[in-house]
């Protein structure tokens, strides 16, 4: 059997591994940093380890400013429009983000105690993000340039390197410190800035120019009106915790960031099973193969939403072994969340079909009224109900934000002439609702053991009844990859 996977494995086409190394490579870190949770959870009080959300909330949303995202779609747009020029083009758009960076922090300079209390971060702090979004965008340009090109080997190494000195580099700080939070976050940015500052050097040696008038000018009107996007993506995932920390108290921010950080680790299957279906989407549009397409996203979302009942249901015991006691009211956060997961797997489906067509206009209205929509629910449901709200609150917004891209996606079906259903809302439908069902329920009988392994239960046996189908039908979303 191990001789026939290593057979399968070299006979697999280049792109196909490096989609396999690199979601390996996505566990292993993720894995690390989780399992090195209780280890935290347990040196920091929830106060320190609320400064350290905190940092990272901020630091999320300030790197969208500071370099406008330039190492996403638009860098693989460029590495396309230019393929003989890809190392002048990635030292370039290093040199423009590194100059919107500069520009941001002379920016703060001038009204340091401003920023300061607008963040609620220390200047130290501040500080720290900004040497971090200097030269981490650096290994970002070059892990992009390998992802383009399928070379996995020298990016999931240093990858997983990273991963592992980061926590180790954390504890030690942590327990030889006495300034516990300040450790933890500086640690993690010097990790990040060493690799940052190597790849900086790297990129500009190779492509040795900082300016390029059209590759600026180019990434400029391609980014910009992307910003809100991005941002607004980055609020649904961070906003809740800034809040939470500034209306209730950085303590009840670190609790609700350990139960949302913990059920977030689903991701990297939804993220992975989505990165596989959306050339399978394009092939099927482009093949007009609509039938096929509409069985298999209907196996998937039964798929992912059979998985998110079974994230709610271990949620008590997950928090118990990967939180220390005092986090434990954090299993009141699992529910809601990984029933955001079933919707955050769902509105991507609806974006493919409008990236497919390049109408993404209307993906960054959505995104933006989406991300108002949860400040302003959040700002409300935590004041009235408490930190637990804020997750409540974040199902909503993705939930309305599934709804809205399903009528963008049908009005460009019909402008394009595709009048076939290209999804199976009623069965979409159908399992949003049992699953919310579900999750309503399980919050009432939460601390009830026997309940909860009940549904597991049920559903590990339909999976076992039902496996030749589940192989079947990967097999088959496979095999429309090729």
């Amino acid at each position: 059997m191990f001789r026939r996977l290593i057979l399968t494995y070299h006979g697999l086409a280049e792109p196909i591994k490096a989609s396999l190394w690199f979601t390996i490579s996505s566990v292993i870190q993720r894995g690390i940093s989780l399992l090195t949770t209780p280890i935290f959870t347990r040196l920091l009080t929830t106060e320190e380890y609320g400064v350290y959300s905190v940092y990272q909330s901020w630091y999320s949303i300030i790197i969208i400013f500071t370099t406008l995202n330039l190492y996403a779609g638009v860098y693989n747009n460029g590495m396309t429009k230019w393929p003989e020029a890809r190392r002048q083009y990635t030292s370039a758009l290093q040199g423009l983000s590194t100059t919107i960076t500069i520009l941001c922090f002379l920016i703060y300079l001038c009204s340091m105690k401003f920023w300061n209390k607008l963040l609620g971060l220390s200047t130290l702090f501040v500080l720290s993000i900004f040497i971090e979004v200097l030269f981490v965008p650096a290994f970002n340009f070059w892990a992009s340039g390998q992802r383009f090109n399928y070379e996995y080997k020298k990016l999931v190494g240093v990858s997983v390197g990273m991963g592992i000195a980061s926590p180790v580099l954390g504890v030690i700080a942590v327990v030889l410190s006495p300034h516990k939070a300040e450790a933890r976050v500086l640690s993690y940015v010097f990790v990040q800035v060493c690799v940052g500052l190597a790849f900086y050097i790297y990129n500009m040696y190779e492509g040795k120019k900082f300016f390029i008038k059209k590759y600026w000018i180019f990434a400029l009107k391609f980014n910009i009106p992307l910003i809100p996007h991005y941002l607004a993506q980055t609020v649904l995932n961070q906003a809740d915790r800034i809040m939470i920390a500034e209306m209730v108290g950085k303590g009840e921010a670190a609790i609700y960031s350990v139960a949302y950080t913990i059920s977030m680790m689903f991701t990297i299957v939804t993220s992975a099973i989505n990165n596989t279906f959306i050339p399978y989407t394009y092939k099927a549009i482009r093949d007009k193969k609509y039938k096929d397409l509409k069985k298999n996203a209907s196996f998937l979302v039964l798929f992912v939403g059979a998985a998110c009942i079974v994230a709610m249901a271990f949620g008590p015991e997950i928090i118990r072994i990967f939180a220390a006691p005092e986090y434990y009211d954090a299993r009141w956060v699992v529910p809601p969340v990984a029933e955001a997961l079933l919707f955050m797997f769902i509105f991507p489906l609806f974006c493919n079909i409008e990236f497919y067509f390049e109408q993404t206009k209307f993906i960054m209205v959505a995104s933006g009224l989406a991300a108002a929509i949860n400040v302003g629910l959040n700002y409300v449901a935590i004041k009235m109900f408490g930190y637990v709200a804020a997750a409540y609150t974040t199902l909503i917004c993705y939930i309305l934000l599934a709804i809205a891209h399903y009528i963008a996606h049908r009005k460009i079906c019909r402008e394009e002439g595709i009048y076939f259903e290209l999804y199976d809302m009623k069965f979409i439908l159908a399992i949003s609702a049992v699953s919310l069902c579900i999750m309503m329920g399980m919050t009432l009988v939460y601390d009830s053991f026997a309940v909860r392994y009940a549904v597991i239960a049920m559903i590990v046996i339909v999976i076992v009844v039902k496996r030749n189908v589940v192989i079947n039908k990967l097999r088959e979303i496979k095999e429309g990859n090729n």
